[in-house]
């Protein structure tokens, strides 16, 4: 039971860090969101630790005991592997923001607001980490 809870708090909150480029677009909580995400960042890799290990945990206990596979830890193998993809490979983070350019120091940042948001893999990290979350939600509710 503690397990489940830690996968699904895991993929909510793993969704969330990698939702982060969608969510801050929002109306009005964007710029709190990104501020909280922000703080969070740092601590990434824990979650990313939590997600994979209860994930490859019930993988395995599903596969050799069954009833079969369930969708909750495939997306929480996929955002531990996410969060922890620079970890892992040495490389720079899919989730980090490119570099800004040089400039004074007290420079303002770039606009966020506007037609200009992510793509490529940081829109397909986005997306399924809006759907991790949903999982994550939805397993808070699914009997174990």
């Amino acid at each position: 039971m503690i397990l489940a809870l830690l996968l699904d708090l895991a993929n909510i909150a793993g969704g969330f860090l990698l939702a982060i480029a969608l969510l801050r677009r929002i109306p009005r909580v964007g710029d709190d969101l990104a501020r909280f995400a922000d703080r969070v960042a740092p601590f990434g890799w824990i979650v990313g630790i939590v997600a994979l290990a209860m994930g490859v945990t019930y993988l395995l206990i599903h596969v050799l005991t069954g009833p079969h596979l369930f969708i909750f830890e495939i997306v929480g193998i996929g955002v531990g592997l996410a969060l922890l993809w620079d970890r892992l490979t040495g490389r720079r983070s899919l989730t980090a923001a490119p570099h800004s350019p040089p400039g004074p120091p007290h420079s303002s940042p770039p606009p966020t607001s506007g037609t200009a948001g992510p793509t490529g893999v940081a829109l397909l990290l986005a997306v399924f980490g809006v759907i991790a979350i949903i999982v994550g939600i939805q397993g808070l509710f699914t009997p174990d």
